[in-house]
């Protein structure tokens, strides 16, 4: 594969591998009716990492059920939310993200929605989602940030401190049936 700033990027990030951090909601606009981050510990545990994917597991109190998964691709790379329920069995909302557009940064990687995502989200009623773009930005023994942003006005940020390390939190519901998305798939 060729070098780009998205695999510096991925290989800046599996640095991380095996080391969960604490986070804090820093954006949430407009303010949601029902928050289902308020009061809750937030720890992302960078758990399992190999050549072309990284998990990252995102603990929202005792909800277990949100994995980030990044993946290598031949020029980019990609962001897919992997939602399972308690049994491990996949959520009906499951496996959308999308791939980088255009370079980006070694710090900074976006991720519009693609169109298998933009298909899963109109079927599931959730319309307002297809112009979805995550964003995953970290400045190296700092900050890792996580970002969900729409052209309506929404902005979601999770902030994780680097400087803190917290013990490993319980693998995420379904770890055993959870693998990450072909490198084709998108």
């Amino acid at each position: 594969m060729q070098a780009t700033p998205a695999h510096a990027f991925f290989a800046d990030l599996s640095a991380l591998c095996g080391k969960a951090y604490p986070g804090r909601v820093v954006v949430d606009t407009p303010t949601p009716a029902k928050d289902p981050f308020a009061g809750k510990s937030l720890v992302m545990h960078v758990r399992e990492c190999s050549a072309d994917a990284i998990r990252i597991p995102f603990h929202v109190g005792d909800d277990r059920s949100r994995t980030w998964v990044v993946t290598r691709t031949p020029s980019a790379l990609r962001l897919k939310h992997d939602h399972r329920h308690q049994d491990g069995s996949e959520d009906a909302v499951t496996q959308y993200g999308g791939d980088t557009v255009g370079a980006g940064t070694a710090q900074r990687q976006a991720f519009p929605a693609d169109a298998a995502s933009k298909a899963m989200f109109l079927r599931e009623g959730l319309a307002v989602s297809v112009d979805n773009t995550w964003a995953i930005e970290w400045v190296p023994g700092r900050s890792f940030t996580y970002e969900l942003s729409r052209p309506n006005g929404r902005l979601f940020r999770v902030e994780f401190d680097l400087t803190r390390t917290v013990a490993a939190p319980p693998p995420p519901w379904g770890a055993a049936k959870q693998s990450p998305p072909p490198v084709g798939e998108g």
